[in-house]
């Protein structure tokens, strides 16, 4: 008998399984060992980041580090007490300019955009038939005049035949209505010839208002008539220019007081930006209702419009000047804050002290022209007010204030 070993008594499928076995447990640690890794390279990355953000910030990092910021001092000054609103341009006349008799247009006198006075030559419609109609009336009327005449002499000649009984009564009587009817004849030519000569003046088209001439809406060679809807041209005055524009029907009795008065309110022109001013004009009228389903009355201010800056239907925003308050504490709108600092909502500026640090301070505010507040009640004049950099501070935080040099890190 063979001898058995005991290397030869092992299963094979029991080395497959610790074989396998042992590879897991190797996988296993491998994973740990890159885990253990990666945590650390996240790690450095991490406080690598931080160490920088703090070098970044440098001295001014830490909580009570000071805040750079922007102050302004308030002041004693006049603040304008304005109106705004958005207004149109509208000129004080707008004149389609047609044809009052019917003709072949024979010349047009103007070019497109240019101005015109009133008066001024602006087409021509053919004369002729409208000249032989004048010179046909006044033929007519001429031998009216001299059937007229001829029968006032013999008028004159039957009342001394009357007066010596040569002729009846009734031949006279005759002769006074034939008189009477040739008057009439006279006038019904008078005015034929007047309204030959009018039509004749209207074949020279002119202007009826100073203003720009617009687009040519018919040209030369065309039979015109009155009936013409677009007609030649149109004529928009531009100078003076009115701009029509809207406020709350709260300011209506204010502005209708000043205007009984006769004080003249200035109103200022912007453009859409309201970074440009086109014009300076003054209020020249009220509408006479308030608008019920927008609560405000129209206002319209007249300008002069020289430089042409103000063109017919533009938009504009205006600024309707109403008061001016003088001797006011006025700050930078910037620098009002709205909140409840002391659980109270209410109005706060950012207060600079004499050590550098801020202080909450409530104020009560005027009116406002935008960029800058009336101070009612708060402040005085000198006092420092934080501008810019309000969202970091809290109260009784450190500030830089502008232009100051940082301090150097301990």
């Amino acid at each position: 008998m063979d001898d058995i070993t005991p290397s030869s008594l092992v299963d094979p499928a029991t080395d497959l399984r610790e074989s396998a076995s042992r590879r897991r447990r190797n996988l296993l640690w491998a994973a740990i060992v890159i885990a253990v890794l990666a945590a650390l390279v996240v790690w450095i990355i991490h406080h690598s980041s931080v160490t920088q953000m703090q070098k970044a910030q440098g001295p001014f990092g830490g909580r009570d580090a000071p805040v750079a910021v922007a102050t302004a001092l308030a002041s004693n000054g006049d603040m304008p007490v304005t109106i705004p609103a958005l207004g149109t341009v509208t000129p004080l006349a707008t004149v389609t300019v047609k044809t009052q008799i019917s003709g072949q247009l024979t010349q047009v006198a103007f070019k497109e955009g240019q101005m015109v006075r009133e008066g001024d030559f602006l087409a021509q419609i053919d004369p002729r038939p409208y000249q032989a109609a004048l010179e046909q009336a006044q033929g007519n009327l001429r031998r009216d005049q001299a059937l007229l005449a001829n029968a006032r002499v013999d008028l004159k000649r039957y009342e001394g035949l009357v007066a010596e009984d040569s002729i009846a009564h009734q031949q006279l009587d005759t002769q006074v209505a034939l008189v009477e009817q040739y008057q009439g004849t006279v006038v019904g030519d008078d005015a034929a010839v007047s309204t030959a000569r009018l039509n004749l003046e209207y074949t020279h088209i002119v202007s009826p208002v100073s203003g720009r001439v617009g687009l040519r809406q018919v040209d030369a060679g065309n039979y015109v008539t009155p009936s013409d809807t677009n007609g030649l041209v149109v004529v928009t005055q531009l100078q003076p220019i009115t701009v029509i524009f809207p406020v709350p029907e709260d300011n209506a009795s204010m502005i209708l007081r000043r205007l009984r008065d006769g004080t003249d309110l200035s109103v200022l022109a912007f453009d859409r930006t309201e970074t440009t001013q086109l014009a300076a004009g003054k209020l020249l009228t009220a509408d006479n209702q308030i608008d019920a389903t927008t609560g405000t009355i129209k206002l319209r201010a007249q300008f002069d419009n020289k430089d042409g800056a103000l063109f017919a239907n533009q938009f504009v925003n205006v600024q309707l000047l109403l008061n001016v308050l003088h001797n006011q504490v006025i700050i930078p709108t910037a620098a009002v804050h709205h909140g409840t600092p002391n659980g109270v909502s209410t109005a706060f500026v950012y207060l600079v002290k004499s050590d550098n640090t801020v202080t909450v301070h409530p104020v009560s505010l005027g009116t406002s022209d935008g960029e800058h507040t009336v101070v009612v009640a708060g402040l005085t004049a000198g006092d420092i007010v934080v501008t810019e950099g309000g969202d970091r501070l809290r109260e009784g935080a450190k500030i830089l204030p502008p232009n100051a040099a940082p301090p150097k890190a301990g």
